[in-house]
């Protein structure tokens, strides 16, 4: 049925078949091919992974939940439909059953309940990150982060390598990531010759942002065998010299594979822990539930099997939804993994479809060519085709979750889902847009007829407005970026994300970014100030709509009685800090079905 579509898919192993080809030159993580290959070389073994007593064992947060608790002296921001205050919350055996004064609360609750007075903070639901990738967090998140908005310049990221080989051991690996070179200033690529000047006793290895290019030193091509006379894969070459002479720069997940394949220090990276510390980061930000939007990416389709004893283990301190990736269509299928499958903890929720690539990579889909440029980007999956995979998915009772940042992309996807809609396939909604980034009004007309849900990630505005308005797009048509107000006055409900490990999980600084529009490269520009929207909308986005857009409204997203204790509670109230300080707002403690996980 997808004879074309396979065919940019490595199909030698239909569990762990991955993009490759048209997606190794777009700077998008989602399809990045070098997961499956960094899994391989991790410590852990696939049996101890899907066992439940080995996630017990890797178990940090030990402490019991609160089975009977009353919180008093609290601003309470409940976000039900209402958006209405209390002043105290009861919960009992993880979950809330009482909201409201603090007498009517007391009353309420039972007489040997613990007090806990909250000193007048302000508590919320816990944060809901929509959009992330779980696996793909784990295997990578303990490389040095060098990427542009810690060190802005290359000389900075250069810098930190230096100081990080300084304290290295002999034959240990100096390991970076989220290089990104359309926002740091000072060269395109990370070249052999710079690398060196970090060390030439270490090997060095330097992930760019997208995953899709890897940057190495000298040392690190000797170790790998790697020269002059080393035949190019035409699909994924090493970057070259005049000469011939191999310059450092690996593109692709072969030409990377064939380096980082030698690097024993991965062999030490435990991925268990890896996850665990996925949660322990999104639990520091106040996050209690992330959807992973690409399930399958690392360990295959053996991920449900690992998703199924971290749920049995105990050992999750946020809950998990996630997303199949369609890349591994044939052997999720043969799992008879189905919508809604799992639990409270995680569970089946989407079917996630890569329809381009992303804009700042100049790979997103476009109606019109780039700025100063003939090229309209990348349609990794055909607009006939897609509408053939929304019709066969949604009608095996999936709810459709679409990668689309080009406009044309958007046209293609609207397509695809007014097929299934005129068809009536789109019975399990919320059907999502992901990114959703260039947003003309009638795309935003055909979004509200047919009750579909964008998630934006409103890192594009922050950290790459500047580069959207100056050199890919032109000023009128970046305006047309993450546009949450506009949705918001047709009445659709959008939500925010992180797509970590594009930007970092942290739903105060992703709420900052949507109320300020404001601009990271011209802290005192915003980029289309007229689609700024109100903090309350804001923590909509990030509570109550992140929980309906991950089918879990029902026992989460709002303080209401019912639904499981999870919430965060803040220093501050977001919307009695100036705009530009939301992001710097402490979240004191994090508490997931009446445990607190943060701190632990």
């Amino acid at each position: 049925m997808f004879e074309e579509q396979k065919s940019h898919f490595d199909t030698g192993d239909p569990s762990t078949a991955l993009l490759v080809h048209q997606h190794e030159v777009s700077p998008c993580a989602c399809c990045s091919p070098v997961f499956a290959e960094l899994a391989q070389t991790m410590s852990v073994p696939d049996e101890e992974l899907t066992d439940p007593a080995f996630w017990r064992k890797k178990n940090r947060c030990t402490g019991q939940a609160v089975r009977n608790a009353i919180l008093i002296n609290a601003k309470v921001l409940t976000v039900d439909e209402s958006f209405s205050e209390a002043s105290a919350l009861a919960i009992k055996d993880g979950k809330i059953v009482a909201v409201g004064d603090d007498a009517s609360v007391k009353a309420a609750a039972d007489d040997d309940a613990e007090i806990i007075d909250c000193q007048g903070k302000i508590v919320l639901p816990g944060f809901i990150e929509p959009h992330m990738h779980f696996f793909p967090i784990a295997a990578i998140g303990r490389y040095e982060d060098i990427g542009p908005f810690r060190y802005p310049t290359v000389e900075g990221a250069l810098s930190r390598l230096r100081s990080l080989a300084e304290n290295a051991a002999p034959n240990e690996w100096i390991m970076g990531r989220q290089f990104d070179p359309s926002l740091q200033e000072g060269g395109e690529e990370l070249t052999r010759d710079q690398l060196d000047t970090v060390s030439t006793t270490n090997a060095v290895f330097v992930y760019n942002a997208s995953l899709h290019f890897g940057y190495c030193n000298s040392k690190a091509l000797e170790i790998a065998g790697v020269s002059k006379d080393t035949p190019d894969d035409p699909s994924s070459p090493y970057g070259r010299d005049d000469d011939g002479e191999p310059n450092g720069v690996l593109k692709g997940g072969k030409a990377i594979g064939s380096v980082m394949m030698h690097n024993t220090d991965q062999r030490t990276y435990d991925l268990a822990e890896g996850c665990l510390d996925v949660c322990t980061k999104a639990n520091a930000v106040g996050i209690t539930t992330f959807c992973d939007q690409g399930t399958g990416l690392v360990q295959g389709v053996k991920e449900l099997d690992i998703y199924r004893a971290l749920a049995e283990s105990g050992s999750m301190t946020a809950r998990l939804r996630y997303s199949l990736s369609y890349a591994l269509q044939d052997g999720f299928d043969k799992t008879g993994v189905a919508y809604g499958d799992g639990d409270e903890v995680i569970r089946a929720t989407g079917w996630k479809i890569v329809s381009d690539g992303s804009n700042q990579g100049y790979s997103g889909l476009q109606r019109e060519p780039y700025l100063h440029s003939d090229d309209k980007g990348i349609a990794y999956v055909e607009a006939s085709q897609l509408t053939e995979m929304v019709l066969d998915r949604a009608g095996k009772g999936w709810p459709i979750v679409i990668h689309a940042n080009g406009d044309q992309a958007i046209d293609n996807t609207l397509d695809a889902f007014e097929a299934a809609f005129d068809a009536g396939l789109l019975t399990n909604t919320p059907c999502r847009i992901e990114h959703c980034s260039i947003l003309h009004d009638e795309q935003i007309e055909r979004i509200s007829k047919m009750g579909l849900s964008p998630s934006f990630l409103i890192g594009h505005v922050y950290y790459w407005g500047q580069v959207m308005r100056d050199k890919i797009f032109g000023e009128a048509k970046a305006a047309l970026l993450d546009r949450t107000a506009s949705c918001e006055r047709k009445g659709i409900r959008w939500t925010l994300h992180s797509d970590e490990p594009v930007t970092d999980m942290g739903p105060l600084r992703c709420i900052e970014n949507a109320v300020s529009r404001i601009m990271w490269k011209e802290p005192d520009s915003q980029l289309a100030p007229d689609e700024c929207i109100s903090v309350e909308s804001a923590i909509r986005a990030m509570t109550r709509d992140a929980a309906w857009q991950c089918h879990s409204d029902h026992e989460i997203g709002s303080l209401e009685a019912g639904k499981f204790a999870d919430f965060v509670i803040l220093d501050k109230d977001p919307r009695e800090v100036p705009v530009t300080e939301i992001s710097q707002i402490r979240v004191l403690q994090t508490w997931m079905g009446g445990r607190k996980v943060f701190p632990l």
